[in-house]
This record gives structure tokens, C-alpha cells and sequence, in this order.
């Protein structure tokens, strides 16, 4: 969100033929939902293109990065780092601690979402490790709870600059005007 530290998401693993849609939904959903970069796996080049083709047509600003460096990222991010997994304290419990500190302090935050595996030593990483939910469930949707929870709804009052396309909302049908508001 402008104005105000930066909220990364890493995607920490890609599987090719298998996380595709998955990988592609984390980087959608931290674009829409107050996110101002992604950071994918250097394999997951198909996602990436997906994700700056859609901020092309329907507005950003909003980065897409490829590293073969996860690790590092976490171990040289300055500013707080939250790893959400069903194992991690409670996004209510803590959502309001990790946002007075991103204000605070001005820290950015990385957002680690997982997607094989995670290995230990993201746990021990992490300034916070944080469950939506204690139970299996989609990263998608856990991402997606804790971006709205930070921003406090904020994030869904957004403009997007440069848009070739914008979405009318109505109550039935589907309405695309060009970014300007004109045309069908």
C-alpha cells in the first residue's frame, strides 16, 4: 500500500507441473490484496509471466521477481519476516503486534508462504510465525486472511494506475470497461 513500508511475499518452493496454478494464485492474491512485490522461485517463470500480464492489463504498481536464492532472501531481509503456516501462533492473536511494528518502526515486511516442505530453519528465521487456522487449508487462503487482516480492509479501497481494464461491479453479469471507463 502507498505510503507505508513494504509488504513482499515470498513463495518459498515450485514444483513445476504441479504448484503452477498454486504459485500463480499466491502471486494474484498478494497483487490484490496490498502486496507490493512477489517474490517466486527461479523455476517458476510460467507464474511470473502470468502475474505481469495481469498488472499490465488491470493496473498495478505491483513487482514480480525470480530468485534461485530463497534462503538468503529470508536471512537478508531487513525488516521483519512472517512465515504463515498452520503451526504458528494465532493470526489474531498477533496480526496487531506485526502491523505496529511494520508502523512503528517502518520495517517491511516478507511474507513467506510455502509451498513443498518447509524447512526448519524458515521456522527459526521468521520473526513470526503465524496460523490462519491450526487446521490444513490452502496458502492461498492464508495469505489472503492475513493481507486483509494487516491492512484492516484498506487494501480493498485501492486504485490501480495505469490500467488497460477495469471490472464494474453489478450484482449480476460481468461487466470489463477500458481503464479509462470507456467501452465494453
Amino acid at each position: 500500500m502507498q505510503d507505508e513500508p513494504e509488504v513482499a511475499v515470498l513463495r518459498y518452493g515450485h514444483r513445476p507441473g504441479r504448484d503452477d496454478r498454486m504459485t500463480t494464485h499466491v502471486g494474484l492474491t498478494a497483487r490484490a490484496l496490498g502486496a507490493d512485490r512477489v517474490i517466486f522461485p527461479d523455476n517458476a517463470g510460467q507464474s511470473r509471466e502470468t502475474v505481469e500480464d495481469i498488472t499490465d492489463r488491470f493496473g498495478g504498481p505491483f513487482d514480480v521477481e525470480l530468485t534461485a536464492e530463497l534462503d538468503a532472501t529470508i536471512r537478508g531481509w531487513e525488516g521483519s519476516v512472517v512465515h504463515l503456516t498452520m503451526y504458528g501462533e494465532r493470526v489474531q492473536d498477533v496480526t496487531g503486534e506485526i502491523r505496529e511494528t511494520r508502523r512503528g518502526d517502518g520495517e517491511p515486511i516478507l511474507v513467506v508462504v510455502g509451498g513443498e516442505k518447509v524447512p526448519f530453519e524458515v521456522y527459526e528465521a521468521a520473526d513470526w510465525n503465524v496460523g490462519v487456522t491450526n487446521q490444513p487449508h490452502s496458502e492461498v487462503a492464508g495469505l489472503a486472511v492475513f493481507l486483509d487482516r494487516l491492512f484492516g480492509g484498506r487494501e480493498l479501497e485501492r486504485e490501480w494506475e495505469d490500467a488497460d481494464r477495469r471490472v464494474l461491479p453489478q450484482a449480476r453479469g460481468k461487466r470489463v470497461v477500458d481503464g479509462d471507463g470507456t467501452g465494453d
